[in-house]
């Protein structure tokens, strides 16, 4: 059964549009990231901002009311004059109005996705760029939904920053024509494995960054020797502190997930070629990977390894997963050649 034309046309179309509105975002992320808004925010902050600017504009009618109480007269509400209730600073403005449009873009990749799969009747999982569309997706979902609970506008640069240059590969190195799937790719697996591997392609890319801007604002917070943080991107960052719980908090849930993808890749293996290991390159990286993440879990409960070296650690796992991603597909040939790069 050939793909229909008519649907993966409407899925690139989709594809194209999340990235212009991506790239909206991604604008708006910098613009409130460079005002410095959010770094010292706490998850809390907001509300509290709000909160503060109602109980400010409860006070100044509530000392109307008492004032026109104490000389007799009838007390009566008044509205506060603009410039008693705090504008939103541009900063915030700028994080919001990026923040929506990420939602938007988002619904559109998911639409392409959506698409892609329906044109061929199949997971729109079996090539490296469907594969390159759905991590991008999972991060921006991933991204989103800590978002609803934590205010991340300050890493929204970073993050959305990921997704441009995943869905760039996407639609210019590893494009591949919507088609059936190959036999060895006819299998449950496909859905198990990498459905596990996604999840993970998503996770990966919040957790990264967190660590890295650990290893700077911890650098910053040692020059400063207890005084205020100064340098342009260490002061709009939250503390070293909080930015490593982050990071471990993602990894420690990741990584599970990408035990599982590993062991489900290995089952898979035994059907699809017979042999459970055969040190693939892919099967070879993706170990890699997790020895490597084993061990920056290992090291984050270690005494002595803990802070700084647990998250040179972390960034190099992450490295080894974007080789096991990218750099395998391109350099090293084996069985997962099938992938639509050669």
């Amino acid at each position: 059964m050939s793909a229909n034309e008519s649907l993966a046309q409407l899925s690139n179309g989709m594809v194209y549009a999340s990235m212009v509105v991506y790239a909206g975002s991604f604008i708006g992320f910098a613009a409130s990231f460079a005002a410095g808004r959010g770094q010292q925010e706490d998850d809390g902050a907001v509300a509290d901002s709000s909160a503060s600017s109602t109980v400010r504009a409860v006070d100044v009618t509530s000392a109307t009311m008492a004032e026109s109480g104490s000389a007799g007269g009838t007390a009566t509400l008044t509205k506060t004059r603009d410039e008693d209730v705090e504008a939103l600073p541009p900063g915030r403005r700028a994080g919001n109005i990026a923040m929506s449009l990420m939602w938007l873009a988002t619904a559109f990749l998911l639409a392409g996705e959506i698409a892609r799969g329906a044109s061929a009747g199949r997971v729109p999982w079996g090539n490296m760029y469907e594969f390159s569309l759905s991590a991008a997706l999972a991060t921006a979902v991933v991204f989103l939904a800590i978002s609803t609970r934590r205010n991340l506008r300050w890493l929204g640069v970073f993050v959305v920053g990921a997704i441009l240059l995943t869905l760039g590969a996407a639609v210019t190195i590893l494009y591949t024509e919507s088609a059936q799937l190959v036999p060895a790719l006819k299998s449950v697996w496909l859905v198990i494995h990498v459905l596990a591997a996604i999840i993970c392609g998503g996770a990966f890319p919040i957790g990264a960054p967190f660590t890295a801007l650990y290893l700077v604002r911890d650098r910053a917070e040692v020059k400063a020797d207890g005084g205020p943080v100064t340098g342009w991107l260490s002061s709009r960052v939250p503390p070293a502190k909080r930015l490593d719980t982050m990071a471990y908090r993602i990894n420690a849930f990741v990584f599970p997930l990408w035990t599982f993808a590993v062991i489900a890749g290995a089952i898979w293996a035994e059907n699809a070629w017979g042999r459970y290991w055969g040190w693939d390159p892919k099967e070879t990286w993706a170990f890699i990977t997790w020895v490597i993440y084993a061990g920056y879990l290992h090291a984050r409960a270690t005494a002595g390894w803990r802070g700084r070296k647990a998250a040179v650690i972390c960034l190099v796992g992450y490295v080894a997963f974007l080789i096991n991603y990218f750099g395998v597909n391109f350099y090293a040939s084996g069985l997962h050649s099938y992938a639509g790069v050669s």
